[in-house]
């Protein structure tokens, strides 16, 4: 799931550049938000800390990852607008900025989830096709 989680969002980064950008700001300032959402380990610590508020130790607990990996990304996430740090006591944690960073996330999954037209198998014919096609052979004389 995690490399066809990647490809769906390299291919919509292509597609969202693809577009005349220039012409609307909106579209660039989304496509940089993809190119953030484009990392893996991100998508990770988001959706951790899209559950609830998280320290950058739990974070490593959680994800295996370095302290300064885990670090670096929540300096990226930040600089995107989509996680807040807040200091509780001692620990500063960090929370999604909103809402719609994990229905981004949650619709990405979902996306690549779905089976691709070419794994659907082929529509099977109506009971009603069937019988037409029958009958068709049946009155077809050489």
């Amino acid at each position: 799931m995690r490399v066809r989680l990647n490809k769906y969002i390299a291919i919509f980064l292509y597609v969202w550049c693809s577009i005349a950008v220039s012409d609307n700001p909106a579209l660039s300032s989304a496509a940089q938000l993809f190119k953030v959402l484009g990392h893996e380990s991100r998508l990770r610590l988001l959706c951790l800390i899209g559950d609830s508020p998280k320290t950058v130790n739990e974070l490593v607990e959680r994800t295996s990852m370095s302290q300064p990996l885990v670090s670096q990304h929540l300096r990226t996430l930040k600089q995107a607008g989509l996680v807040l740090a807040e200091r509780q006591g001692r620990e500063i944690e960090h929370r999604l900025a909103d809402e719609h960073v994990s229905h981004v996330i949650a619709d990405a999954v979902a996306h690549v989830q779905e089976p691709s037209p070419a794994e659907l198998s082929p529509a099977e014919p109506s009971p009603l096709e069937s019988a037409d096609e029958s009958a068709g052979e049946e009155h077809h004389h050489d």
